[in-house]
């Protein structure tokens, strides 16, 4: 069995029922053919979101990513009374699960896309299940596995080669990348992201449906996974705050601010530990950082400058990305007007004396964050996160995600609701 096309699935994997209609109505007149009820919206509205779709989008497959485990009739009776015409049921399920929900599904109506999400070996798990009678297979990459830059073409050659029914690819697919999706066998390209967080989801439709069709689309710098020396340019993109989210506001310096509002730096940590007053250290710590490293000194809060305007020449000069001093810096006028982003907790006009004691590329605190050599510092006018350097590509790509998020909400408040409304604050509040 085939498909006539390839088909442009959009995952609704939002919260509200509302947003999911808007989104929906916008990715169907983009061109979109098949409309998903996500897990998110489906945990967070049951079956009324798939009932609403079908009122909605009469001439659309509705598909109901119920992702079950277990009493799979049970689950996809559920979902196909309410109005589903896919149901989706994971790989890792046993056998009977899977076959009693294609059974349920011929009762009432409804094909079984089986999820290979979790599946070590996902071709031969395809022709198992292919064996079992489902409809579909779905190559799946999380979108937590997708921070970490992983992607699902590979394993979707593999699989397509092994069975005869339609193979859906899903994790990270924009309009850059599905083409390639198409020309490696998938027959149903499922795209959440690069729709649902667009401020105009019809466009991002359509871009997609060109690019199914061998059109090459750009995607801009959003909705692009950064690897490797791309990590620097992913963080000057987004704010500290989006990277603080990203986290889970872990990272945040505390009383840390910019000398000069405007400023932004982005850098690897070159760390420094001296003591009040003293700027013997931080000086020499210039010489041996790096070109777009971010000089980092512990000075232990204290209100003695030891740091001014020609220590910022010299790191000018020498490539430093930026400076953060928990402590005092001076010369706040000639650094202002130089534009480089300097950071400190305290200024002070009086320098102390260059005594030399400290260290160099030490673990420090600074804003009562552990800062080590090479983690990654980012700053800006809302003040200095630091992120993990083995976690550095993960939130990079998670504080993305978080920028591209607030792009849509942005859109819908421009567009009459308040921020209460977008989000349904109050049925939300947490329940004590």
């Amino acid at each position: 069995m085939r498909l006539d096309s390839p088909v442009l699935q959009v995952a609704l994997d939002v919260i509200h029922l509302k947003r999911a209609l808007e989104i929906a109505g916008e990715a169907v007149k983009g061109g979109a053919d098949w409309v998903e009820a996500g897990t998110p919206l489906i945990k967070s509205e049951g079956m009324d979101a798939i009932r609403e779709l079908k009122k909605r989008f009469q001439g659309r497959v509705i598909v109901a990513d119920m992702k079950a485990m277990d009493v799979g009739g049970v689950e996809v009776e559920m979902a196909a009374r309410a109005g589903a015409s896919v149901v989706t049921v994971m790989g890792a399920a046993d056998d009977p699960t899977i076959k009693e929900a294609v059974l349920s599904g011929e009762k009432y109506g409804a094909e079984v896309m089986v999820d290979l999400l979790g599946v070590e070996d996902k071709a031969r798990r395809a022709r198992e299940v292919e064996e079992l009678g489902v409809h579909y297979l779905c190559v799946h990459v999380s979108i937590d596995a997708q921070m970490k830059g992983k992607n699902p073409f590979k394993e979707l050659e593999e699989v397509r080669g092994t069975t005869s029914i339609p193979v859906a690819v899903a994790g990270g697919i924009t309009a850059e990348t599905a083409g390639e999706a198409v020309r490696e066998g998938a027959e149903i390209v499922i795209v959440g992201g690069f729709i649902i967080k667009s401020p105009d989801a019809s466009e991002a439709a359509r871009a997609v449906k060109e690019a199914m069709k061998g059109v090459k689309v750009e995607s801009g710098i959003f909705y692009h996974r950064y690897r490797g020396e791309e990590i620097r340019k992913a963080f000057r993109l987004v704010s500290a705050p989006n990277v603080a989210d990203a986290q889970h506001r872990e990272g945040a310096m505390v009383g840390i601010r910019p000398i000069r509002m405007g400023l932004k730096f982005a850098g690897p940590a070159f760390t420094v530990k001296t003591i009040d007053g003293d700027w013997a250290k931080p000086v020499e710590a210039i010489e041996k950082a790096h070109p777009g490293d971010v000089i980092v000194i512990d000075a232990g809060g204290g209100h003695t400058a030891i740091w001014g305007e020609l220590a910022t020449w010299s790191a000018r000069m020498k490539g430093i990305a930026g400076v953060v001093v928990d402590g005092a810096v001076r010369d706040v006028d000639d650094i202002s007007a130089m534009g480089f982003p300097v950071f400190s907790r305290n200024i002070s006009p009086h320098a102390g004396e260059p005594k030399g004691y400290g260290e160099i590329g030490v673990e420090v605190v600074c804003g009562g964050v552990k800062v080590r050599p090479g983690d990654w510092v980012i700053g800006d006018d809302s003040g200095v996160v630091v992120v993990p350097k083995e976690r550095a590509e993960e939130i990079a790509n998670r504080a993305m995600d978080v920028r591209e998020r607030e792009n849509r909400y942005r859109e819908e408040i421009k567009r009459g609701r308040t921020l209460s409304e977008v989000l349904e604050l109050e049925e939300w509040e947490k329940v004590t």
